[in-house]
């Protein structure tokens, strides 16, 4: 599975690795992604996604999105 947020779409960023004498390699830089259990409260039911803890700190703030409540 992709390394991406199913919220925000969060993915891996292209960046590049400085060394002290200014030589440049590449490097990924990954997002903080974790597997989050969560409640929806209107179905009763555990959704379990791939988050990105900055959209673990919004669905805490505002709640979970329409699109991730399981069709029932």
């Amino acid at each position: 599975m992709a390394r991406r947020c199913t919220i925000l779409g969060t993915r891996r960023n292209r960046a590049n690795h400085v060394s002290h004498a200014n030589n440049r390699t590449r490097k990924w830089q990954l997002p903080n992604l974790q597997t989050k259990r969560i409640f929806d409260p209107i179905s009763g039911r555990w959704v379990r996604v791939k988050l990105s803890t900055r959209a673990i700190k919004s669905i805490e703030r505002k709640g979970l999105p329409a699109d991730l409540r399981p069709k029932s």
